[in-house]
């Protein structure tokens, strides 16, 4: 008697490409600590406007998202908080 045929648990995708394409790190800058999570070409889909430079990132742009990583108003207030930049802008920050 053949074996029943269950579906197989999906893998998520999505996070298997974050880890394949770069991960949330942490880094300190000026005393502050932030997280930085990059951001493909291919998953940007809005426009954004850099704080660094003040131009706009367009959709479809390799950039990356910062937040305070020691905020006193705790992890949702920072994450909301959170801006795009581009990475060069980031770099000279």
């Amino acid at each position: 008697m053949p074996r029943a045929r269950r579906p197989r648990p999906r893998r998520d995708d999505d996070s298997l490409e974050r880890l394949i394409l770069g991960w949330k790190r942490t880094e300190v800058r000026g005393g502050v600590e932030w997280n930085i999570q990059p951001v493909s070409a291919s998953r940007s889909e809005k426009a954004y406007t850099c704080p660094g430079c003040g131009r706009q990132i367009p959709p479809g742009t390799a950039h990356l998202v910062a937040w305070r990583a020691d905020g006193i108003m705790g992890d949702a207030a920072d994450l909301a908080a959170r801006r795009h930049w581009h990475t060069a802008c980031w770099k000279v920050s």
